[in-house]
């Protein structure tokens, strides 16, 4: 019983070693996928994960032709074009591009719709700011009487250094607002 236990964990052991011999690459759509044949040649160097033998890709030139194996002129020339060109920074379109410009679309959508809302609110405000001015201002240059309450909770009538204040005051309100 022991050795066959033993044959069987040898056996699994030997499986496991073809398991590494993997391909794994990101495709067009962003997914990680694992083969046991080389990516295509659409699929741009950069994009190659893992090859066989558990090597991690680098970012490697692309392989000029003194460097390919023997073939003819035409063949190696075509055949570097599409990985030439894909990793040129073409765009592809691709789902989850479009996704992820989607979601960019609606956020800078969204920050220039906040950014209008605080506008109108400020500019609310503004012309709030201004219409009380140009009341209490108004106010001031009639000539009543006006009565204010001290620290003390005392009524006090104001003179006319404190009106001729509050005027100025006023008026320095509606020059910044009401412009």
């Amino acid at each position: 019983m022991k050795i066959s236990h033993l044959l069987v964990a040898a056996c699994l052991g030997t499986l496991s070693l073809a398991a590494t011999a993997q391909w794994q690459w990101i495709d067009g759509n962003g997914k990680k996928v694992f083969s046991d044949q080389g990516p295509p040649m659409s699929v741009p160097e950069k994009n190659i994960v893992r090859r066989p033998g558990g090597t991690a890709s680098t970012q490697a030139p692309a392989p000029s032709q003194s460097q390919l194996p023997s073939q003819p002129a035409t063949t190696a020339a075509s055949a570097a074009l599409p990985r030439a060109s894909a990793s040129a920074g073409l765009p592809r379109p691709s789902g989850v591009d479009r996704d992820l410009e989607e979601r960019t679309r609606r956020a800078e959508d969204a920050d220039k719709a906040r950014q209008a809302a605080e506008a109108e609110r400020v500019a609310r405000a503004k012309a709030d700011n201004c219409a009380r001015a140009r009341q209490g201002r108004s106010t001031f240059d009639s000539g009543i009487r006006i009565a204010r309450i001290n620290a003390n909770g005392e009524r006090e009538i104001m003179d006319d250094t404190a009106r001729a204040a509050e005027s100025q005051r006023l008026q320095s309100i509606i020059d910044s607002e009401c412009s």
